[in-house]
């Protein structure tokens, strides 16, 4: 017997650009893909902690926990039934080429990166999208990069890679990145450099951000979401407050998540306990400046964020990356107040517990970022089609 709802989403997919997203952790890059007008079918990621939460904001798409380097042609058919998506998406593991780390050329997790652009020589997208840490330009690392990219130079036109600070592109954090893009020589898709230049005009800062969120409690159920309320009506928030605040489109979310939000609550507000004489110092630190034992930076009301790292996961010691000052309580951020400078909207829930968390939003695209780079990728795709119809009309 047929399922008509079945039916209803597979026709929604069929008559949308889709997308599959590699190293997907919890869909920063991918939710970017999604409000700039893709679908992702596919989401693979390797770490069930970070991916743990991608069924809830993703309802639509399958999410996979699966090493990519074990992603074979069987694998790709049977996951997209015969089509060919519009796009590959993906952030392969960056700590081998981050400027914080060793930068060891024989770092494993640097391997990867050829495994990203091997998946894109078996499904043959019309185009990708690969975003890493700007080290990867390291002159040492020239060779590999090349290597890397050989399963697919004969197939696609690629750009030269583009460095970009995710302020510029309306998110409250100055995270620099750098992307590597390219078109299937037959896909009719031409991109230059200059489409991905941001036309933000103003920076949205820390104020903007954060002001209207619940203040951390330490009464929230641990193991939980830690529900809290805004600290305000949506009508007296900044733009971006109201942007992040916003019900999401369609198919996009988990319900409660929803229902909490039309409630006035969101996610991630528990507090972290910290000593007296911790307290003490935190406020002792200045905004802007950086504490002194902890070497946690204070954030200021008017600048932006540093960039949010991820610390690791068990398999690599389990350690706890930095979290920023309040730039007015003397604490950390909260879970909810690091997905704002990073542009998660409010909806988007992470892990019950903060340290997954914090790995989640710092090994993120920041979805604002992703929006944009997607949409002029889209608004290429829709010329060429229009292109089409036109020569198809005369």
């Amino acid at each position: 017997m047929n399922n008509p709802r079945i039916a209803q989403e597979r026709l929604l997919v069929e008559n949308k650009l889709s997308i599959v997203d590699l190293f997907s952790g919890c869909g920063g890059f991918g939710l970017g893909a999604e409000w700039a007008g893709f679908e992702t079918i596919v989401a693979v990621d390797k770490d069930p902690d970070l991916q743990s939460s991608y069924s809830l904001n993703f309802p639509r798409a399958r999410a996979v926990v699966s090493d990519v380097n074990e992603l074979d042609d069987t694998f790709w058919r049977k996951m997209l039934r015969g089509k060919r998506p519009t796009g590959v998406i993906g952030g392969p593991p960056c700590q081998g080429f981050s400027t914080i780390g060793k930068r060891a050329p024989d770092d494993i997790r640097n391997t990867l990166l050829a495994s990203f652009f091997k998946q894109v020589s078996i499904i043959q997208p019309d185009f990708f999208v690969m975003e890493n840490v700007a080290g990867i330009l390291d002159p040492k690392y020239s060779e590999m990069m090349q290597s890397s990219m050989s399963s697919i130079i004969d197939d696609y036109r690629i750009l030269q890679p583009i460095t970009i600070s995710a302020e510029e592109f309306g998110a409250p954090t100055k995270r620099k990145r750098v992307l590597v893009i390219g078109a299937r020589n037959d896909s009719g898709i031409y991109f230059k450099p200059s489409d991905f230049v941001p036309k933000q005009t103003s920076l949205v800062t820390i104020a903007d951000a954060i002001s209207d969120l619940p203040a951390p409690s330490k009464q929230a159920q641990r193991g939980q979401f830690d529900w809290g309320e805004y600290a305000c009506a949506i009508e007296e928030a900044s733009t971006y407050a109201q942007l992040m605040r916003q019900v999401p489109d369609g198919h996009l979310g988990w319900e409660k998540a929803i229902a909490k939000l039309l409630d006035n609550q969101t996610s991630g507000n528990l507090a972290t306990e910290h000593s007296p004489a911790v307290v003490d110092r935190f406020r002792n630190t200045a905004p802007g400046k950086t504490e002194s034992v902890s070497r946690y930076p204070r954030l200021s009301l008017n600048g932006q964020c540093p960039t949010l790292r991820a610390g690791t996961g068990a398999d690599r010691g389990s350690y706890q990356s930095m979290r920023p000052l309040h730039p007015v309580d003397p604490r950390v951020i909260s879970v909810r107040e690091a997905a704002r400078l990073q542009s998660f909207p409010d909806w988007f829930v992470f892990h019950p517990t903060k340290w997954h968390s914090f790995r989640m939003i710092g090994n993120s695209v920041p979805p604002l970022v992703s929006k944009s780079i997607l949409s002029k990728i889209k608004t290429r795709i829709e010329n060429k089609q229009l292109h089409h119809r036109v020569l198809a009309a005369e």
